[in-house]
């Protein structure tokens, strides 16, 4: 649809705001997660939480059991949030649940920033778990049920710059704090966790319910005056909700363990493999290594400042992940993106562990560490962590859509659980004590994801869904998705579509402005597991 009066962003600013509130919630697990990868580095936590190690250049050191239950308890807790998210959407709504998870949130950091009991510390790990778990399913479900189509995937691509933004202010903060010693040194950071929940918890009160959960609950009327807040056309809204109800009986059409077993049958088994294998190449980069231990990493391998290199690796990140939003529209090829990102990300490491191996010591293996670093942040984050989740979520077909993603986040997420609680036996000098040669292990990991990416995985770039589902029925190999010309229905669709934004004034008039809400297939218990941000993520 081309531009009308009612489609520019200055019309739609209510409704952009209020999403632009709500996609702040991967910030608090930017923050969160980055304050706590530098946490297990400050000395003053491992004081308290570890023990003495003179072999350590602190004099201090978490043990690998410490390291493993600090992070893989918090992935574990989003999990199991994800996963009671379909339950408890039902009865709760989008924004009560948000205002559950800013309660979680407080209740853990409170646990974390009384305790010096390392029992405490888990309990308060698990319980921030469960809150970013809430956060990351329903502010994605907010967002894909209110913002207009034209903006939703501008809003749903800032989830993965608030996350990276979160983890750099998490990181500079504990840069600056660090220095200070004892408690204050890490209590600060996890103050600073309280801020965005804050935030949130106080903007969903000026901030409309879901109009699509209001129409399930039979609240027409509720639904109704949230249209009338979020839409700047008036004249659309009674389409607008007729639109809505049409999707919801659509929906409760299809049968859950009909469509769960569909998955994995016909060419819908191909479908849910590829949409679960593109997900994984993120856990197959091992990015977790780098981004969940890299202070300790930093500080264990005795390389310059650690808490400062952290900082620079992120700050990286971020500008390889706003470098990537301004070119994925129209450059995004997601074969070719991954596969050179998998390629870049097995020779850093592989240079990262040799250089390692042969001089542990030398100040130009350490400096090259850093620089190996560096390039492999910014191979993953702008050319695998966004376009995993783009192939994973345009693969599915779409009745199996919510189901096919879900599945493909659960075993991603159960990938990164992985990679967070087995990295400090190969990394902590308690344990085996490799440091940087850890790398080795996932330059085979890599090489095989970007094998798997050239011989597996299509390219559908410009495809419309439709045209996807098109070029699976014929069963064509991946190679040649990218030059089929769709003959079918999708074939008419893209033509209808270019011919529309030819015509934007009448097409506009005709539809009674913004078209909003896309028809869900499948139940609201598998929409709401699909959408486990996760994160990521970061």
């Amino acid at each position: 649809m081309g531009a009308g009066k009612h489609d520019t962003i200055r019309a739609n600013w209510r409704c952009l705001l209020a999403c632009v509130l709500v996609s702040m919630s991967p910030f608090q697990y930017g923050v969160d997660f980055g304050c706590i990868a530098g946490i297990q580095a400050m000395v003053g936590f491992q004081q308290i939480f570890g023990y003495k190690d003179p072999e350590i250049q602190t004099g201090y050191n978490l043990t690998p059991e410490v390291q493993q239950l600090i992070g893989s308890l918090m992935t574990l807790g989003a999990v199991v949030a994800s996963g009671l998210a379909g339950p408890i959407a039902w009865k709760l709504g989008r924004k009560t649940c948000l205002w559950l998870a800013c309660i979680l949130c407080w209740v853990s950091d409170i646990i974390m920033m009384a305790t010096t009991n390392v029992g405490g510390l888990y309990a308060g790990r698990l319980l921030i778990g469960l809150a970013n778990g809430l956060f990351m399913t329903f502010s994605q479900l907010y967002i894909q049920e209110c913002a207009p189509a034209e903006y939703r995937g501008l809003m749903l691509s800032a989830f993965q710059f608030w996350t990276s933004v979160g983890t750099l202010i998490g990181t500079i903060i504990d840069n600056f704090t660090a220095p200070l010693g004892g408690k204050k040194s890490y209590l600060i950071p996890l103050g600073v966790v309280y801020a965005v929940p804050v935030v949130i918890a106080v903007g969903l009160f000026f901030i409309p319910e879901s109009p699509r959960w209001l129409m399930e609950s039979n609240q027409r009327e509720r639904a109704q005056k949230s249209l009338m807040w979020l839409r700047p056309n008036k004249d659309g809204i009674e389409s607008e909700l007729f639109g809505i109800q049409e999707a919801i009986e659509e929906a409760k059409a299809n049968s859950g363990k009909a469509l769960f077993f569909e998955m994995f049958r016909g060419t819908n088994l191909r479908r849910t493999m590829l949409a679960v294998g593109a997900v994984n190449t993120q856990a197959a980069s091992g990015a977790m290594f780098m981004i969940a231990y890299g202070t300790y990493f930093f500080q264990i391998a005795g390389i310059g400042k650690p808490f400062q290199n952290s900082v620079i690796l992120v700050t990286v990140g971020v500008v390889a992940i706003i470098i990537n939003t301004c070119v994925i529209t129209r450059y995004g090829r997601r074969r070719l993106f991954l596969l050179v990102g998998l390629i870049f990300c097995a020779i850093t490491m592989l240079i990262l562990a040799a250089v390692y191996t042969a001089a542990p010591t030398s100040p130009t293996t350490l400096n090259l560490i850093v620089a190996m670093s560096v390039i492999y942040i910014l191979s993953y984050n702008g050319a695998i962590s966004s376009y995993a989740w783009l192939s994973g979520g345009e693969l599915p077909q779409q009745r199996l859509r919510s189901y096919t993603f879900g599945l493909a986040a659960s075993v991603g997420f159960l990938g990164a659980w992985l990679a967070t609680f087995t990295a400090p036996y190969f990394i902590n000098p308690a344990a085996l004590g490799w440091g940087p040669k850890y790398g080795y292990i996932w330059v085979p990991s890599c090489v095989l994801a970007a094998v798997w990416v050239y011989f597996c995985l299509p390219e559908v770039k410009g495809r419309t869904l439709e045209e996807i589902d098109e070029m699976f029925e014929k069963k064509l190999p991946a190679r040649k998705f990218l030059g089929y010309v769709c003959t079918g229905r999708a074939a008419i669709e893209s033509m209808n579509r270019n011919a529309s934004m030819n015509d934007d004034d009448s097409t506009h008039k005709k539809h009674g402005g913004v078209e909003t809400i896309e028809h869900v297939y499948g139940d609201e218990k598998a929409v709401a597991a699909a959408v486990e941000t996760a994160i990521n993520v970061a």
